[in-house]
């Protein structure tokens, strides 16, 4: 979905006094996912933990520039993960049981693992947990959110799906490539609120606590998740985080960029946030210093 140069991504994978480093000693379960991480020396005590999901196509080590997050966790010391996908064509597994259902044996539970890995090791907050995802990590993303609402306190979507519309019947966590869901790609899989709602709470079914927040980024013209997800993803959140007011902004943060708040609160401290990029395609540009932001870090 997107491709970026070894180049560009090496240069970028040293910053400040930290580097992008494999780690090795991850154990990798359930489905053998590499892990990168980037620990900065000036990290908080304990320091907030972001998980960068690459897309298709994609990997730890390109998405590490392209999230443009580097920066970032040297200015605040932030912990940063980056999931490397096992499958051929560099795409994650959202469209099997494993991977949506909490503790179901998924890519989700091998990233939820690397969050505690970064606990234990790294002296990381597990109060202060987050994901960024791009295409298929926005998929993810908004699966993690869903799967491990225990484990992630927001997320930042760009140009993803609802949670649960790439199901595939049958598909399972080992699969290479992961399964594709034409009708949820092309934007056709409509739902009410209540429903897309239902399925992200069948999916940890004993969760009682609070919800994570989300802030969602699509693009008019994206023509590989089409824009129709945009709306059901923002259905879905509002309904699961019980949401019904909301306003818009023209031309913000950008010309261009309509910016709906739902609920109360501010860019910055609301329970979800959407960002309608006009005439932007696959995929809508990072904006991380709105992340971090969002996150409550900066």
């Amino acid at each position: 979905m997107q491709l970026f140069t070894t180049l560009s991504a090496l240069a970028f994978a040293t910053l400040g006094n930290a580097q992008l480093q494999k780690v090795n000693d991850f154990s990798a379960v359930p489905t053998n996912l590499g892990m990168y991480s980037y620990v900065p020396n000036n990290l908080q005590t304990p320091a907030p933990i972001i998980v960068a999901v690459h897309h298709c196509q994609g990997s730890a080590s390109a998405y590490s520039s392209e999230s443009q997050l580097m920066p970032q966790a040297d200015k605040y010391g932030i912990i940063l993960i980056y999931p490397n996908s096992k499958s051929g064509g560099g795409c994650f597994d959202v469209a099997s049981t494993a991977s949506l259902t909490h503790d179901g044996g998924g890519d989700s539970q091998t990233i939820a693992n690397m969050v505690k890995y970064a606990v234990d090791n790294y002296g990381g907050d597990a109060n202060r947990t987050y994901a960024v995802g791009t295409s298929s990590g926005a998929m993810m993303a908004n699966v993690l959110a869903g799967a491990y609402p225990d484990v992630f306190k927001a997320v930042s979507v760009y140009s993803g799906v609802p949670d649960g519309c790439f199901f595939v019947q049958g598909s399972t966590a080992t699969q290479d490539p992961p399964g594709w869901a034409n009708s949820c790609a092309n934007g056709q899989l409509i739902k009410t609120a209540e429903e897309w709602g239902d399925l992200v709470r069948s999916y940890y079914p004993d969760f009682t606590g609070t919800r994570p927040r989300l802030q969602i980024f699509h693009g008019t013209a994206d023509s590989t998740l089409r824009y129709p997800n945009y709306q059901e993803q923002l259905k879905q959140w509002s309904d699961v985080l019980g949401l019904t007011d909301k306003k818009d902004a023209a031309n913000t943060p950008q010309s261009g960029y309509t910016q709906t708040i739902y609920g109360d609160g501010t860019t910055t401290t609301a329970q979800l946030v959407g960002y309608s990029a006009n005439g932007v395609g696959h995929t809508v540009p990072q904006h991380p210093d709105m992340d971090i932001a969002f996150f409550g870090i900066a």
